[in-house]
């Protein structure tokens, strides 16, 4: 079903002909460029089972491949115009920003009623006069680009979404400039060394680009301050370019922090000297609220190869390059600059299905369109929404992790002051004195023959403890596996017993060691048996 728009453009009255519930409304992105939409087909139907009824604007999806049509076979409702939509919708989600809408000469901002909530990417911290336009309105705003990054909110996290797949596309367009193939070959006419990358800022964007520039075949080096991402880069095949210093740049919410001097003077050496042997550096270092850090200046660009490539992912936020000219492709001193602003706009099928599935799970845990309602209790919840009910509410509060549990001490302990001195180096000498005490008495007693058996008994005790000992604990089951077969001398030992007296106590415990002798060998040998197999095809 489609919806006309009023022929004199007056503000289309509400959808009296749509069932009870809350309407979601979808309309078309226009920010130039912008071919990402906030719901796909698939996504809308997910809506839909969350109680909503989702209202489309005409070739909403167009630049996503998504049809008209395929949004009715969705069992949505296409509107012919952006100020039906923005009337009709309890709830609207978009992908950019507000802007100013071009064909209505009006900012977008203005479209939103007080009873309304919007959903998008807000980023308040470089848009304070948006906020505040929003405010006015009235409405309750939630800013995707606020979630927290915890485990929890995982699922509804567009940044990372986005920035997956930007880190990809930031490699297909450096092969698309790049003039080598990724991979080196060997063929009858001649040799071609692999592309040599570097990937600086090891987020969920340079991970996706280490792992996409891995599968083409070209030699990757990572470089991040946060130490804790060394174990991910190895595991996709990269090379971690570390700095010695004890300095770590982990910083709040999985984001790096600003370093101190001595290691920006460090890293920025280390750039140096990677930009004169890599062919493609991607550049991904943001810190959010703040412009990008520069990271590759003009000398280094001009010390790189002839046909090299950057890629600059921050280059919205200013840029980690200092010849980076956001939303433009240049070549300086032979050297291509990619500074495209949009790269998950460039895969935007994929991009929108990620995207709507973000959206999805947010208005799931809002309560669906049966218990719709903006919790400032849950905490997700409450990082998310930057206005509610015409109230700025960001930055949020920050949540103090809880005091950690003090177990209640006795008012009779005594603590080590209080213990006399006196009872102190008593404790101190009294095993050494029984140990002394119980050495004179074997030495008194016991039989000659006791201090040589006793001496191989220590002995064979501390080797066996540092056999053990020193060995990974991952090993101890094989090890344990090979040298119990070693107690077969227990069984020989055991049938020297039985073939005594049969009668007697020694050939009694003969017969018992024997017996368990045989079973650790068996043990043993199954046991090593079965972790050889695990490594068969």
């Amino acid at each position: 079903m489609t919806i006309a728009a009023p022929k004199d453009n007056s503000v289309a009255a509400p959808l009296d002909a749509a069932p009870l519930g809350l309407k979601v409304g979808i309309p078309k992105e226009v920010f130039a460029g912008e071919q990402r939409v906030a719901a796909t087909p698939e996504t809308a139907k997910k809506l839909q089972k969350l109680g909503f009824e989702v209202l489309v604007e005409t070739q909403a999806g167009a630049g996503a491949s998504f049809t008209d049509s395929a949004y009715e076979a969705a069992g949505c409702t296409v509107v012919a115009d952006a100020i039906s939509l923005w009337e009709a919708a309890d709830v609207v989600l978009k992908v950019r920003s507000p802007q100013h809408h071009p064909a209505l000469d009006r900012h977008e901002a203005t479209l939103l009623k007080p009873e309304q909530t919007l959903v998008s990417f807000i980023w308040p911290a470089q848009n304070p006069e948006l906020l505040t336009q929003l405010a006015d309105q009235g409405g309750t705003v939630l800013a995707m680009d606020s979630v927290p990054r915890i485990s929890r909110a995982q699922k509804l996290d567009a940044l990372s979404s986005m920035a997956n797949i930007g880190g990809y596309r930031a490699v297909i367009e450096a092969a698309s400039h790049f003039g080598r193939c990724f991979t080196g070959q060997i063929t009858a006419a001649g040799k071609m060394p692999p592309a040599k990358v570097m990937v600086i800022g090891v987020g969920v964007a340079g991970l996706a680009a280490i792992g996409a520039a891995k599968s083409l075949g070209a030699i990757v080096k990572a470089f991040d301050t946060r130490l804790v991402v060394k174990e991910q880069v190895q595991s996709l095949g990269a090379e971690f370019l570390e700095l010695h210093f004890e300095e770590d740049g982990s910083g709040e919410g999985g984001y790096a922090k600003v370093m101190s001097p001595a290691f920006i003077a460090a890293e920025m050496a280390l750039f140096a000297q990677q930009a004169k042997d890599v062919d493609i550096i991607i550049t991904t270092a943001l810190i959010p609220g703040k412009p990008a850090p520069l990271l590759i200046t003009q000398e280094m660009v001009e010390s790189m190869k002839p046909g090299s490539v950057v890629v600059d992912l921050a280059a919205e936020q200013g840029g980690n390059c200092e010849v980076t000219e956001p939303g433009q492709v240049i070549t300086h001193n032979g050297v291509t600059i990619i500074g495209l602003t949009d790269l998950p706009s460039r895969m935007a099928s994929q991009a929108s299905q990620l995207y709507g599935n973000n959206l999805v799970h947010l208005l799931s845990d809002l309560g669906g369109a049966e218990n719709f309602t903006v919790n400032m209790e849950d905490q997700v919840i409450r990082a998310t929404t930057v206005i509610h009910n015409g109230q700025v509410t960001w930055p949020p509060p920050k949540v103090e992790a809880p005091a950690p549990s003090v177990s209640p001490t006795s008012p009779t302990s005594p603590t080590a002051e209080e213990i006399p001195a006196a009872k102190s180096w008593f404790s101190q000498l009294l095993w050494p004195v029984l140990i002394g005490l119980a050495c004179v008495a074997i030495g008194l007693w016991a039989p000659a023959s006791f201090m040589t058996h006793l001496t191989v008994f220590v002995l064979a005790s501390f080797l066996g403890w540092k056999v053990i000992w020193d060995v990974s604990p991952s090993l101890h089951t094989p090890l344990m596996s090979v040298t119990n077969a070693i107690s077969g001398i227990i069984i020989i030992g055991g049938m020297l017993q039985i073939s005594n007296n049969i009668a007697s106590p020694m050939t009694i415990l003969g017969a018992i060691a024997l017996f368990l002798g045989t079973v650790n060998i068996a043990g043993g040998f199954m046991v090593s048996q079965r972790m050889l197999n695990m490594f068969h095809k």
